[in-house]
């Protein structure tokens, strides 16, 4: 272990490391292939290089911070050391949000709150993650290598002191926005020595990673500490070890691994991974070397660590490698460990694992819950308050949450409730936030309760509903609760199923698990004066039993419900499929063999998953899309697949159906949705799921299943539709509506209803103006390709456009070809998009323009919904414009009324995951208003 020196730096642990006979092992793909060697010494070459790089005067950056963002854990660790031998501060980048306007907003925040910061990354990352970017200065280390300079900063606002700051490290912004915590090169020395001390490490072991570097456990618990000892590390994806834990085992014994991290739920995966193991798998797994797992982020269940600790000695460990403990990153980790555990916590008959006393460097005291800044009785429950060596001295850039996390006295406010009991040790009994914590991730219950909020399920009484999260009785692993006041009768079953599978269906893609749901009668919840309900005593009334009543009565509504309204599975085929999509989508309610599978909140990827899925069991060499989007039951999809492989179901599959039923219960006036100009359904599946009460088909163009032939005339394409439509609806009243160039034919078929004697109530008009034609003439056979490639994910907006010249001069097929080969390979596997299929896609939307090049409006219709977004920037430079100078002309073809709405996104993304939620209520407020 290298001594604190005079005035420590973080390189000196390289150094030290350098000297030593070991280095870093990298896996990229588990087992499959031999892992990266570096020896610390090498690994200090390559920093330097990578430094010299930094340091270049054509490549000097006026930045002291830089972020780091790459793909693997071991660019990560070249750059950060790069970024400190060159005399920076690095920060490495978090995760990033999936939507694009939280993506951008974060990219702002950061800006801010690093002032500035120089980002490096791959030009692959740069491209793919910062595309919606226009305020981080980027460089990707090619053009770095390639001699090109790093942009300067775009002002000249002088940085905070950096002075004594090794690393920046951004909180998980569970609550908010991340915060930057300083570590300092003293803090990180006080750290290790403190780890190492408490937890000494044998020689000739190694540690084992397998958490992004971005988190202060994978970079101090393990990396430094590695440098330290002067120990080989095993770096491994997260990915690898959750889909196999035994992996993580493996690769413990492989390489004599004595400590390595796991929080609770992979620990409980580990486990039940383990009792199900054949003895053939772990016969060669030998565990003499480990002796500690490091534990956090989540509450240890005693059951889990007493099975697992049994599960371990029988592989060979000599003591309970299990230690639960607690630590930020504003300590850099862990910093009080349970050394003892689970033996003293089987004495205390404790439910949950202590996590233990402090390691040097750090006290502890409990505060008063009163804010009075003093110090409480220990055995009682108060504020976990912290100091000491390894403890932050504030957030960089945000004097506001400094001096809200400390105290008067200078003792660190952790935010979390916590006592000691008699032996000193800490136990935790909550968090002030509330955030909800589940296999590890941490989420903020306001991003819940505002998605179910806006979703308006018709079942519970507005702004009546609440989240926290929740551990059932006996259940080993937490989870999330949502709690609602029901607007059904007490005894509509229906209702309260239809509501529970809507809440399902929108919570457990938020938080990756189903949720525990409870509907209460109406009254129980008390509001504040300005209309808040409180978690904390909600949560504390369910503990209390004070819902039990409601529990009960709940259960037994539900119990009953099941064995009346819920057939089993009567065949083979049909418990396959229930088994399949249970493992596909394991969140969803119980299913039943009638229910609508497209009204499950699956998106267009979940059914071509399937779709593979259903190939692969059934060993069918193709399904077409078709049969999915019209056998949508456990029970007619199951026929079908029967019929198919009997050979006396191909003609029909293959028969052109135009209407897609995707989602026939509901009692409320369907929903028509006609294609846009790609002629595919896919796109309107996310809206299904917000509306349980009212059945919606869809409009399929012709041409995609063997041998159809496309529409070539608009009066073939609308007859047809409005022959299909009259079939599924006789009677009205209708409601219409079409997303883009799906517009134009809901305008025109409600025309022909209208001539018919039918009322039409509503028709919406999802961002497409009256006049296409000029627009449809600029659209050619490469433009669509490109188009359909871009929905699909499979080409960025900046590959598009860059390749669509060199594609004109090619052939069709060869347009194809160089599609698929530039494009993401993942992303077409995931799809299963081939050559034919793409080709027989962009030749159905090749005809749907070449029908718009000689439309033009006539006529009119009683009323119109007019739902717009931003524009394509070809057609308007922004939403007023559009409005005011495009969608304004529907006026002269409509006679009565005509309203406009504004929802977020733009033109490919207004319907899409990160708008859906806010479009659909758009849209159940303008069928209201027509009295739908």
């Amino acid at each position: 272990m290298i001594l604190l020196t005079p005035k420590p730096h973080i390189a000196q642990l390289l150094d030290h490391a350098a000297a030593k006979d070991a280095g870093i092992f990298a896996y990229a793909q588990g087992e499959s292939e031999e892992p990266l060697y570096l020896s610390y010494s090498q690994l200090r070459l390559l920093a330097t290089q990578k430094a010299d790089l930094l340091r270049n005067p054509g490549s000097q950056s006026s930045a002291k911070i830089v972020l780091i963002h790459f793909a693997t854990q071991f660019e990560n660790i070249v750059w950060f050391w790069a970024s400190i031998l060159a005399g920076m501060v690095p920060c490495l980048s978090r995760t990033l949000e999936h939507s694009p306007e939280e993506r951008t907003a974060n990219f702002e925040h950061l800006h801010r709150l690093l002032l500035d910061p120089l980002v490096i990354t791959s030009q692959t990352l740069q491209d793919r993650d910062f595309a919606t970017n226009s305020v981080l200065r980027i460089v990707a280390v090619e053009k770095l290598e390639a001699g090109m300079p790093a942009p300067e900063r775009h002002t000249d606002e002088p940085l905070p002191s950096t002075e004594g700051v090794a690393t920046m490290m951004l909180t998980s912004g569970s609550t908010g926005r991340a915060k930057a915590v300083p570590l300092t090169h003293r803090q990180i020395f006080a750290a290790v020595s403190g780890k190492l001390a408490m937890l000494p490490l044998p020689e000739k072991s190694s540690l084992l990673n397998w958490i992004a570097v971005d988190h202060v456990a994978s970079l101090v618990e393990i990396h430094l500490c590695g440098l330290a000892a002067g120990l080989d590390q095993i770096h491994v994806p997260a990915t690898e070890v959750i889909t196999d834990p035994l992996l993580f085992l493996r690769l413990i014994a492989k390489h004599g691994v004595s400590r390595t991290f796991a929080p609770n739920f992979f620990l409980q995966k580990l486990s039940t991974t383990l009792d199900a193991a054949a003895g053939s798998l772990t016969d060669e797994i030998n565990l003499s070397q480990l002796q500690y797992i490091g534990s956090g982020g989540e509450p240890n269940v005693v059951d889990v660590c007493v099975r697992l600790t049994k599960q371990l000695t029988r592989l060979g460990t000599h003591t309970s490698p299990i230690v639960p403990g607690f630590g930020m990153t504003e300590t850099c980790a862990g910093a009080i460990y349970n050394l003892s555990s689970p033996q003293t916590d089987i004495s205390a008959g404790s439910k949950f694992a202590s996590l233990g006393a402090c390691m040097p460097g750090i006290e502890m005291r409990i505060g008063s819950v009163t804010g009075d800044d003093v110090e409480v009785d220990n055995k009682a429950t108060g504020w976990l308050e912290i100091r000491g060596e390894v403890v932050f001295e504030g957030y960089f850039n945000d004097e506001i949450a400094t001096r809200a996390a400390f105290t008067a006295d200078g003792w660190f406010r952790t935010g979390d409730l916590a006592s000691l009991d008699r032996h000193g040790r800490l136990h935790l009994a909550g968090r002030w936030n509330d955030v909800i914590n589940i296999n590890g991730i941490k989420h903020d219950p306001s991003t819940v309760e505002a998605a179910l909020n806006q979703a308006a399920i018709a079942g519970i009484a507005p702004f009546s509903v609440a989240c926290f999260s929740y551990r059932p009785p006996n259940a080993e692993s937490g989870g999330i609760m949502v709690v609602y006041e029901h607007a059904y009768p007490m005894a509509d079953s229906e209702a309260r199923m239809s509501t529970l599978r809507s809440i399902s269906r929108i919570v457990s893609p938020i938080v990756g698990s189903r949720p525990h749901v409870l509907p209460l009668t109406p009254g129980q919840l008390v509001k504040t004066t300005l209309g808040k309900l409180s978690r904390v005593k909600i949560c504390r009334a369910l503990e209390q039993g004070q819902f039990h009543d409601d529990q009960r009565a709940n259960n037994e509504f539900i119990r009953t419900y099941r064995s009346v309204e819920c057939s089993p599975p009567q065949n083979e085929t049909e418990e396959a499929l229930m088994g399949l999509l249970h493992e596909l989508f394991v969140n969803q309610p119980e299913m039943e063999i009638d229910h609508a599978i497209l009204n499950m909140g699956i998106s267009s990827v979940d059914l071509i998953r399937l779709k593979r899925a259903i190939e692969r069991i059934f060993r069918i060499a193709e399904i077409p899309m078709v049969m999915l989007l019209t056998h949508t039951t456990i029970e007619s999809l199951s026929s079908a697949i029967r019929a198919l492989r009997q050979n006396s179901c191909k003609a029909s599959c293959e028969t052109y159906q135009p209407v897609v039923t995707l989602q026939p219960q509901g009692s409320k006036v369907p929903l028509w949705l006609f294609h846009p100009g790609i002629g595919e359904v896919l796109v309107f599946l996310g809206l299904v799921q917000y509306f349980p009460d009212r059945p919606i088909y869809a409009m399929r163009a012709r041409g995609f299943n063997r041998g159809e032939e496309p529409f070539a005339q608009l009066s073939d394409m609308l007859s047809t539709y409005y022959r299909a439509m009259k079939a599924q609806q006789p009677e009205g009243p209708y409601a219409l509506a079409g997303y883009s160039y799906g517009s134009m034919i809901a305008f025109e078929v409600s025309k022909m209803l209208e001539a018919n004697g039918d009322q039409v109530r509503f028709l919406g008009c999802f961002n497409l103006p009256p006049h296409i034609q000029d627009r449809m003439r600029t659209l050619d056979w490469t433009a669509g390709v490109l188009h359909i490639a871009h929905f699909c994910g499979v080409l960025t907006e900046q590959q598009a456009e860059a390749m669509a010249d060199d594609l004109r001069a090619l052939t069709p097929a060869e347009q194809v070809s160089r599609v698929l080969a530039e494009g993401s390979i993942e992303r077409c596997k995931e799809l299963a998009l081939t050559q034919e299929s793409l080709l027989t896609w962009t030749n159905v939307a090749w005809s749907l323009q070449k029908i718009g090049w000689e439309y033009s409006p006539t006529g009119s219709v009683t009323t119109m919904d007019v739902f717009y977004c931003q524009p394509l920037k070809l057609v308007a430079r922004s939403r007023e414009e559009y409005r005011n100078t495009k969608l304004n002309h529907w006026v002269d073809f409509v006679r009565e009324d005509i309203r406009y709405h504004e929802v977020d996104g733009e033109h490919y993304t207004m319907i899409g995951p990160e708008h859906v939620v806010r479009f659909q209520l758009a849209l159940k407020q303008a069928l209201a208003a027509r009295g739908l």
